[in-house]
């Protein structure tokens, strides 16, 4: 398969070295606004990608569920394969990529656990089809021997939980915040001629650099 002739040209933004915000934060929300209100497929997914002890570099696509004013939430099983990871090596990066506006955001720093009454909160706000996931997913990334397996367990905790008003909440599942130190802004132009913009944080102070495409 032969892909050396499919290529796109990006015209559609600029950005510029003058006029950024002080803090890479407030230009994230500008442009995942702008993503959220040019109707793009969940544009809150992220690649996550890890390292553990064994350095095996791993990605998978996980949701961005909360901005804070120092990183990135998302919340997931503590026993997956990401979980013991970020356990061995917390330093970790997502990558968002905003193809409908030719534009992708790398966001890098070290891993940190969100206390338990906070993802406790965010766990009860969940569908309670998702509750019941998680608890089937236990250990997940674990092997199953079928299908029908996995669906035996979630109709036996349907049923378990089923006069319950709400499904407890696991303690081996919960929220991870990327506490971020860089952050690189990539919009596609012609020519690959590309701005990329990288924020660094020195201290309490960002620095602000132009890369070359």
């Amino acid at each position: 398969m032969d892909l050396t002739d499919h290529r796109q040209s990006y015209e559609q933004h600029t950005l510029p070295d003058t006029g950024l915000p002080s803090q890479p934060f407030a230009l994230f929300r500008t442009w995942f606004d702008e993503a959220v209100a040019a109707g793009l497929p969940e544009p809150y997914a992220m690649s996550l990608a890890t390292c553990g002890a064994d350095n095996r570099p791993s990605v998978r696509i996980v949701l961005m569920r909360e901005l804070t004013e120092q990183g990135i939430v998302f919340y997931t099983n503590y026993d997956s394969a990401k979980g013991q990871d970020i356990a061995n090596n917390p330093n970790a990066e997502v990558l968002f990529f905003w193809q409908g506006l030719e534009r992708q955001v790398r966001l890098s720093g070290q891993i940190v656990k969100v206390d338990a009454q906070k993802s406790a909160a965010y766990f009860a706000k969940r569908p309670r089809e998702s509750q019941l996931g998680a608890w089937v997913s236990e250990p997940q990334s674990g092997v199953v021997d079928s299908r029908e397996t996995m669906e035996a367990k979630f109709a036996k905790l349907e049923q378990t939980y089923a006069a319950e008003s709400s499904v407890p909440y696991p303690n081996f599942w919960g929220g991870y915040e990327l506490i971020v130190q860089r952050v690189e802004f990539w919009q596609g132009r012609a020519g690959r001629m590309h701005d990329r913009m990288v924020y660094t944080k020195d201290a309490d102070a960002w620095t602000i650099q132009r890369l070359l495409p």
